[in-house]
């Protein structure tokens, strides 16, 4: 599965550790499933490191023909630092990886490997995520929970960053996430080809009375925002999670969880809500 080539993303600019084309992945879980997904061409961990999860990781590695270095963990501090340039290192947790990028991907694309499996594809579409840890939250639970495929605006958005690919636990070498210009103008063309637009937000119908079965997108808004006016007009319909206590919203991670989840329930019992 492929990640269509990204703007520079906010919390760590893109290109600052980069060499030869290939790209930094740091975290146990995310380089494991580089590895198993392939496109790891080198891993460093921190010098002495035990432990079950190394050994795993170090066993995948080594079956794969993946060359395997340790260093001191000083210098993954540094190497985690300069990739994120001023924003401060991210946490590598004793391994980083040199990793190939992943091959582009796109919508066309998402919604044939749905249909040659015979699925009605959902898709779930961001609007504004701009925190790198709910964009790998959405990411993760989108493939946890059979979603197809996530797209994402290139403006005004959280980029494909490595504390994204970490905050997936690598799910984003899983799943395609495409990188758009016009998030209007896209879900306008998935409408095209047979598509139900959902939009999250606080107004929609409860989330258990609506019907999330068939073709469908799932459009989440961006924390605080919700989606756009432009969007929010271009879904069909809008779903809302009924809120209980004293809050107002949920995180727009856990938010898109919720239906996420209600969908692949509803698609798997294979009968309306409301009955």
């Amino acid at each position: 599965m492929g990640v269509a080539p990204a703007g520079q993303g906010q919390e760590c600019p893109e290109g600052k550790a980069h060499r030869l084309g290939e790209e930094l992945v740091l975290g146990r879980n995310p380089v494991m499933e580089a590895l198993r997904g392939g496109r790891a061409a080198r891993v460093m961990i921190a010098r002495g490191s035990r432990g079950g999860a190394f050994e795993v990781l170090l066993r995948e590695a080594r079956s794969r023909g993946v060359r395997v270095e340790e260093m001191d963990r000083s210098r993954l501090d540094r190497m985690a630092a300069e990739h994120c340039g001023d924003q401060g290192p991210l946490r590598h947790q004793g391994v980083i990886a040199y990793v190939a990028p992943l091959p582009p991907s796109d919508i066309p694309s998402i919604l044939e490997s749905a249909r040659s499996r015979g699925q009605d594809p959902l898709v779930v579409a961001l609007d504004g995520i701009e925190d790198p840890m709910n964009l790998g939250s959405i990411i993760r639970t989108a493939e946890a929970s059979g979603a197809h495929g996530v797209i994402v605006p290139r403006r005004r958005a959280a980029g494909l960053t490595p504390a994204v690919a970490r905050a997936s636990a690598g799910a984003i070498e899983h799943l395609p996430v495409v990188v758009v210009s016009n998030l209007v103008y896209e879900l306008r063309a998935l409408k095209e080809r047979g598509l139900w637009i959902a939009g999250l937000d606080a107004g929609g119908d409860p989330l258990w009375e609506t019907d999330l079965k068939g073709p469908l997108a799932i459009v989440v808004g961006g924390e605080g925002k919700g989606i756009g006016r432009l969007v929010k007009e271009t879904c069909d319909f809008l779903v809302g999670i009924p809120m209980m206590g004293r809050m107002e919203s949920l995180n727009a991670g856990v938010a898109a969880a919720l239906v996420m989840y209600e969908a692949l329930h509803q698609r798997m019992i294979g009968r309306s809500p409301a009955t």
